[in-house]
Formats: C-alpha cells, sequence, structure tokens
C-alpha cells in the first residue's frame, strides 16, 4: 500500500549529563527522509513522526531495548550522507546478527555504542510530509522489485537530461540507477548467473555515467570505472574510447593511442572517429611543445 513520506531533521544524542551529540542531520546538510510503513530498523522514529505535523518538534528519550540496531541504522545513514551504499559493508543475514558479526562499524563512536547499548535521545523537527505518489524514493529506501522496476525509468530521465544538456542531472540519475542494481547485485553470489545479469545492466548506465563525467572534466573517475568494466569485459568498445579520450586529456598519451588502437582493432568503422581524437591530441601536443619552448628558453636567458 502507497505510504506518505516525511521529511525531517534529527539530532542524536546520549543520555547524561552532557548529552554527547552521536549525529545531526543538519551538519551533513541534508535531512532525512523516511517513508511511513517501510519497516525501518528504528520503529520508535516511525511512531513519533505519525503523530506530527510539519513544523513541528519534539524531543524524546529512549531505553536501550528499543534503540539497540541504532548503530547500523547510524552507519547506514553515514553512508548515504557520504554518497555510498548504505548497506555497504553489511552481510545479507537478520539485524541482530549483523551486530554480533561486525567487529567494527567504522566508526569509533558507534563501535562504544554497540559494546556498551545505552539510552538515547531523539531530537525530531519535521519539514514536510508527502502524500503517497508525490515524491520519489530514494533507491535505498526502496524494495528489491521496485528497485528493477526504477532502473529504466531513471534511465530514460537521465537520458533526457542529457539531451537536453543537463549534464550533471543526468548523471546523478544515472548513478541512481546504478546504485539500485549495485544494491541488487550485493546480494548474489560473485560470478553467479544473476549476479552477471545485473552486472551486464550496470555496464551501459555507468558508460554513460563516464560520458556525463568525461564532460564534466573529471577524468581520473572516468579512467577508474571505464578500467573496471574493461577488467570484466574486454571487448567493450565504448570503454576503451572514453578511456582514450580521458587519458588524452590528462596526457598519457602512449595510453590513449593504445586504447584508440584497440578501438580500431575491435571495429573498424569508427577509424573516422578516432582518427579525429588522435588527430586533437597531435594537435595538443605541438602546442604544449610550443608553449613549453618559449617557458624554457626564458627560465635558461635569465
Amino acid at each position: 500500500r502507497p505510504s506518505s513520506q516525511a521529511t525531517f531533521h534529527y539530532r542524536t544524542l546520549r543520555c547524561g549529563a552532557e548529552e554527547t551529540p552521536l549525529d545531526d542531520s543538519r551538519a551533513r546538510g541534508k535531512p532525512m527522509e523516511l517513508i511511513v510503513g517501510k519497516k525501518f530498523k528504528l520503529p520508535v522514529w516511525e511512531a513519533a513522526l505519525r503523530t506530527m505535523r510539519p513544523g513541528e518538534r519534539a524531543r524524546f528519550r529512549c531505553d536501550t531495548k528499543h534503540v539497540v540496531l541504532y548503530p547500523l541504522v547510524s552507519k547506514s545513514l553515514r553512508n548515504i550522507a557520504a554518497g555510498k551504499d548504505p548497506l555497504e559493508g553489511q552481510r545479507h543475514c537478520c539485524s541482530i546478527a549483523q551486530l554480533h558479526n561486525h567487529c567494527s562499524l567504522g566508526y569509533p563512536d558507534l563501535d562504544e555504542l554497540q559494546k556498551n547499548p545505552q539510552p538515547l535521545i531523539f531530537d525530531i523537527e519535521v519539514l514536510k510530509v508527502e502524500a503517497p505518489g508525490s515524491y520519489q524514493q530514494d533507491p535505498w529506501a526502496m524494495t528489491d522489485e521496485e528497485k528493477l522496476q526504477a532502473v529504466p525509468l531513471i534511465h530514460k530521465e537521465g537520458n533526457e537530461l542529457y539531451r537536453q544538456g543537463k549534464v550533471q542531472e543526468a548523471a546523478a540519475k544515472y548513478y541512481d540507477a546504478i546504485a539500485c542494481l549495485k544494491n541488487l547485485q550485493m546480494k548474489e553470489q560473485p560470478g553467479s548467473p544473476d549476479w552477471i545479469e545485473l552486472d551486464q545492466k550496470i555496464t551501459p548506465l555507468l558508460l554513460n555515467y563516464c560520458q556525463c563525467k568525461l564532460q564534466c572534466e573529471e577524468y581520473y573517475e572516468v579512467l577508474d570505472h571505464c578500467s573496471s568494466i574493461l577488467n570484466k569485459y574486454e571487448d567493450n568498445v565504448k570503454a576503451y574510447f572514453k578511456r582514450g579520450k580521458a587519458h588524452a586529456a590528462v596526457w598519457n598519451v602512449a595510453e590513449a593511442q593504445a586504447d584508440f588502437a584497440k578501438v580500431l582493432a575491435l571495429d573498424p568503422s569508427l577509424r573516422p572517429v578516432v582518427s579525429k581524437e588522435l588527430r586533437s591530441l597531435e594537435a595538443r601536443l605541438r602546442e604544449k611543445d610550443a608553449e613549453d619552448k618559449v617557458r624554457f628558453k626564458g627560465m635558461f636567458s635569465q
């Protein structure tokens, strides 16, 4: 059944004389979004939000038994704020088992709280409540089925934004679609048929993402992603071509030439496009050589 979405800021504090803060969404610059009825791991938050209206603020204390899973929740929220997968590092098992399986959550304060659970204070301010159908879920909040259904739509939105020249917005859409599939892929055995099928859906999205990053001049990210594709799919012409352009942009001349040569070996019909890229690279090299001569001449004549 469709549910409403609440957007709110929250602070989490340890109980005690000093009320040491653990998390503060305002400090991260982005409020929390929670879909009511999605079986969030902190039922106390959902219970509070059901009774609150936009603009309302509440502060309440929760006993240890109600916040035993907070370290895992906090890690996921911190991952989201850092642009990572919220389930990074979590095994596919129940939450209680995850608590016991982890030696470290990657944050000393959360490790301490996991080792020694204690009551917590939550300070919540509701910013808005959106009715079902009026909002778009973040990928991490979707069910597996919703992720699969959303990917083609998000991909299409990214393509439309790219056609409109909104490259950064398009990159964000491709990233969201990749995140949906990566999240599903984490639940499969690497190399299994289902894992490979998901990976083959990720690859064209990742190439689109790289195209956006090329235009944003974020060349080293393109090099990393294209190399990761080519480590698995050695005959991916588009990955070689985009990596060749990125190499050329950062003056890795031999690497660029090798990638463009590989493009021609795999698809000779691309010779006009590759020749254009190579001519551009040669022209830039001549320009650079001329500038270097002038610069060095000035240095040695002093």
